[in-house]
């Protein structure tokens, strides 16, 4: 007697592709101008803010802010943009509120904070210049852009970390890609942005701050 014939697997179904994410414009030029909206009014009041005092009009808009996510977690990086955007920076005492509202544990709002080169975990300066120094823009010359931002500043040229002026008015740092390589190199300041940033178009931008 003949043995039956097994019937051969099924092949597996190959896992439909993904499309790839659409890619952002980049930014378009800005005029050569300042908005302080990101940054408290006077720049002495960076340094002298050390405590965190939620005002009720802020809270309310967090409230709100939360109501758009499935879980309260799911709008940590929102609350905390809102908590920069008033204040200028996120401190300690911001981060355990922010825990306390969104029924988490302070450290996991710490991670946030401080995986996210946008969200500052000390106060900036009034003004805050955010240099590009990724592939693109350090071969069009950002770093010399940086030192010279630096040196009209008084602050260290060589330094990478962020630098505050002693008068608080200005904070110096270098940032990852700002998604304009085409336009090397691109600086920011405050929520202004620059494109193609020459040294005479720097010291414009410092003049137009004062």
């Amino acid at each position: 007697m003949s043995a039956a014939k097994k019937k051969a697997p099924a092949k597996a179904k190959a896992a439909p592709k993904k499309k790839a994410p659409a890619r952002k414009a980049a930014p378009k030029k800005s005029s050569i101008r300042v908005s302080d909206k990101a940054a408290p009014a006077d720049h002495a009041e960076v340094h002298a803010m050390t405590s965190f005092s939620m005002n009720a009009k802020l809270e309310k808009e967090i409230d709100e802010l939360v109501t758009h996510y499935p879980q309260k977690r799911s709008a940590v990086l929102m609350v905390l943009h809102a908590i920069q955007s008033e204040f200028g920076w996120i401190s300690k005492e911001a981060i355990e509120w922010t825990a306390k509202k969104l029924e988490l544990q302070p450290i996991n709002v710490y991670e946030v904070v401080t995986f996210y080169p946008m969200l500052n975990d000390k106060p900036v300066g009034r003004f805050h210049l955010k240099v590009c120094r990724t592939l693109s823009c350090a071969l069009g010359g950002s770093h010399k852009l940086h030192a010279n931002l630096c040196s009209r500043l008084g602050l260290d040229p060589k330094g990478h970390g962020q630098q505050t002026t002693p008068d608080g008015k200005f904070t110096v740092e270098f940032a990852e890609c700002l998604a304009s390589c085409g336009t090397a190199p691109v600086m920011m300041c405050n929520d202004d942005f620059y494109d193609a940033v020459t040294d005479e178009a720097a010291d414009k931008i410092l003049k137009s701050c004062e």
